[in-house]
């Protein structure tokens, strides 16, 4: 099926996700802590909020204020294109007009008045439901490691692969990985059911990977390619 395909018929309400109504001083130091995101929740789906089109609509994001901030910086990124938004606000929430029946991610940066970084959020996901959906496929995987550009030492001729995955729907069935010296990276292995596998490779070589996921209904997500090297 279509990567992020998502037509089925229907609309499930569900909530949190409203419409609400200096000089540069050092090298920003992070300082302990970190700030909470509130809405939209983690892995969410979003379909509260002012509709502009069949096409957008403007969803309100929520954090938590930190002590000591004068701003946040809030990045949004699609998770199916790689389009980043980012906006920065004095206030604790913020509205974005944004494409819907698409995966999003999210996360914010406090600042302080001299711009120093005081604490950032961790980075949470969600989609932005449409008209005539109730079938939606995974988030993309998030890859762990090898992390991008990452040096790995090979062990037995075998690297341990690691990634991360969710779904709105909370059907996963399985994940094929492409590997290879080249990309596109061809498929090595296909319907594995767990986030983790050792997987043969060659040391003093590139290599370029990306995870599959499969859902239940046969809906697919693409990581997108990551590159690490051997030695």
């Amino acid at each position: 099926m279509k990567q992020l395909a998502y037509l089925i018929g229907g609309l499930i309400m569900l909530t949190g996700c409203g419409k609400s109504g200096g000089g540069k001083g050092d090298t920003p130091v992070p300082q302990p802590g970190k700030l909470a995101l509130l809405a939209p929740a983690q892995n969410e789906l979003c379909t509260q909020g002012s509709v502009i089109s069949t096409t957008q609509s403007t969803v309100t994001l929520k954090w938590a204020a930190f002590n000591g901030a004068s701003t946040y910086e809030l990045a949004i990124k699609n998770l199916e294109d790689g389009t980043v938004k980012s906006q920065t606000t004095s206030s604790t929430q913020a509205d974005a007009t944004l494409d819907r029946n698409q995966p999003y991610s999210w996360s914010v940066i406090s600042r302080s008045a001299s711009n120093a970084v005081l604490a950032k959020s961790d980075t949470w996901k969600f989609y932005n439901a449409g008209p005539s959906i109730v079938d939606y496929a995974p988030f993309p995987a998030e890859i762990i490691s090898p992390s991008i550009n990452q040096v790995i030492t090979v062990n037995n001729g075998k690297v341990n692969l690691k990634w991360n995955a969710t779904d709105v729907d909370n059907d996963i069935l399985n994940y094929d990985i492409y590997l290879g010296e080249s990309q596109p990276p061809a498929l090595v292995q296909t319907g594995i059911t767990t986030t983790t596998v050792d997987i043969n490779v060659v040391a003093g070589k590139t290599y370029y990977w990306k995870i599959v996921t499969r859902d239940a209904k046969g809906n697919t997500s693409d990581s997108g390619v990551y590159q690490f090297m051997t030695e």
